[in-house]
């Protein structure tokens, strides 16, 4: 039992004590001891046990099935571990990225005592809805770590979060996905039988979060790494907690360059080629400068990524409209622990057949209702035909595929926008704002609102996002203020102001 790279950023691995403690927990799981002689050989032997000498235990059994984070039960594993197992006290600033997952997890919690409470009364749709609709943003929690937490633990070795845990993320966001369906098809007897499954999947997993994986980060991860952590935690998003972004952002100096930037610029420097971004450089067709090629990128109405020859993701473009969460973290890492562990081996085939040259381009969608992704691979080869890696490409196409007749004409987009009074016109199309006023109704009547209000709550990046075509036919104002942590009367005056100020 041997990993060399995980063990050098742990201290005081004592291998042959590790050993005795995977022998002792193979033979009670197999029922060779029971509980008590188990618990009593490890008080003897082992006195005291770690989450990180866990973790090892586990980094270092290279056989395991692909469910196998799902099969560990947590609760056993703690009884087995009674009397020796030492939990870390976490006295973290607020701030901290861990404390940021424990935040929410206290939220999470609290999603699952109100469907405790509430399977006891007759279904009623629209509580359901707006409580899953809560519930969903489990995703971003399990993006973050997904793109953040896995990629750090991965270059310390401890790779088993992004093998195994990831399978039972995306488990989970899809056992939600599938159980609100049963309430879209009036299956309400089955959908509250499901509550009871939710429920104990979701806390299993916060358990094995909380127990081994947080704690493990603690002691793989350094103070500066964590902190390097933030801007890209920040740039995922946070579930159910109101992290004031626009603050941390107001903090930066002024005419600071992107990471991107100067990544390019320390390794043009490194090689001796000393520049400055208004210093024209040869490219392809033309001559740019270092801030006008950054420009180009952020602006792109598609997002772009390269994964390099060795497979390693070397780039991506940092866009507003950016279809999926990406963060700097992934730059330099393995692309096949850039996935889920169901589509690995779709990956693997896609980067065989174009370094082989048998293809060299592969083509995906995404459609649902009011949605539609399209997603294309490319075989990236020099003058040579040698193979050099592989360009995505992903677009958010629901617009354009809405597009009908044809437009010759120059028409800015506020040029065809209602301009009715809110408050005073009599139409048939007006609407009062309160609680149960649709988000989706107010876009589509005043669409400029979405841009407008995302200057003021920064928190609303999400209505740029795949998800929010998804929640928002079942949004309200009322799950929109929960969502930002302010009032009502905040939230429909900010709303008002906005439609007043466009109309005058």
């Amino acid at each position: 039992m041997e990993n060399l790279k995980m063990k050098d950023y742990l201290k005081d691995i004592d291998n042959d004590k590790l050993q005795y403690v995977f022998d002792i927990k193979e033979k009670y799981e197999k029922g060779i001891l029971n509980l008590l002689e188990a618990q009593n050989l490890l008080k003897e032997k082992v006195k005291t046990l770690k989450a990180s000498e866990i973790a090892y235990i586990e980094q270092s059994v290279k056989e395991f099935e692909i469910d196998e984070c799902k099969k560990e039960d947590i609760q056993g594993m703690l009884k087995l571990f009674d009397g020796i197992f030492i939990e870390n006290k976490l006295d973290l600033d607020e701030d901290h990225p861990i404390s940021r997952y424990k935040q929410e997890n206290i939220e999470l919690e609290k999603i699952m005592k109100e469907i405790e409470d509430l399977v006891q009364y007759p279904v009623i749709k629209n509580q359901w809805y707006e409580l899953y609709e809560k519930l969903s943003q489990i995703r971003i929690h399990y993006s973050r770590k997904q793109n953040q937490l896995y990629s750090i633990l991965e270059k310390k070795g401890f790779d088993r979060p992004t093998t195994t845990m990831w399978t039972l993320d995306d488990f989970i966001r899809d056992e939600i996905k599938s159980t609100i369906k049963l309430l879209d098809e009036n299956k309400e007897e089955e959908f509250i039988k499901q509550q009871s499954i939710i429920i104990n999947d979701v806390r299993d997993l916060i358990s094995k979060e909380e127990t081994i994986l947080y704690p493990t980060s603690l002691d793989l991860i350094t103070k500066e790494e964590f902190d390097e952590m933030k801007s890209g935690d920040d740039e995922i998003g946070y579930a159910w907690i109101n992290v004031n972004r626009l603050e941390k952002e107001n903090k930066k100096p002024e005419n600071i360059t992107s990471d991107f930037q100067n990544d390019l610029i320390a390794l043009l420097n490194k090689h001796g080629m000393q520049t400055d971004m208004n210093k024209e450089l040869d490219v392809a067709t033309g001559k740019l400068t270092l801030e006008q090629i950054n420009l180009i990128y952020k602006h792109m109405p598609v997002d772009f990524s390269y994964v390099d020859e060795n497979e390693i993701v070397k780039f991506y473009t940092d866009t507003e409209h950016r279809v999926f969460p990406r963060s700097k973290n992934v730059i330099g890492r393995d692309v096949k622990n850039c996935h889920p562990r169901a589509s690995v081996h779709i990956v693997q085939e896609i980067i065989e057949k174009f370094r082989n040259g048998e293809q060299s381009k592969a083509e995906f969608w995404i459609n649902k209702p009011d949605l539609f992704i399209y997603i294309v691979y490319f075989a990236v080869r020099d003058e040579n035909g040698k193979f050099k890696g592989i360009l995505e490409m992903m677009q958010d196409a629901t617009h354009i595929r809405k597009m009908e007749g044809s437009r010759t004409l120059l028409t800015w987009e506020n040029e065809q926008l209602p301009t009715e009074n809110i408050e005073n016109n009599t139409s048939e199309n007006t609407f009062e704002l309160n609680k149960d006023t649709k988000i989706k109704d107010i876009f589509e009547k005043y669409p400029y609102l979405k841009e407008e209000l995302i200057k003021i709550y920064p928190d609303m990046k999400i209505l740029k996002t795949p998800l929010a075509r998804v929640m928002l036919p079942k949004a309200t104002i009322s799950s929109m203020v929960e969502r930002l942590n302010i009032s009502l009367d905040t939230a429909i005056s900010s709303i008002k102001e906005i439609i007043k100020r466009h109309e005058n």
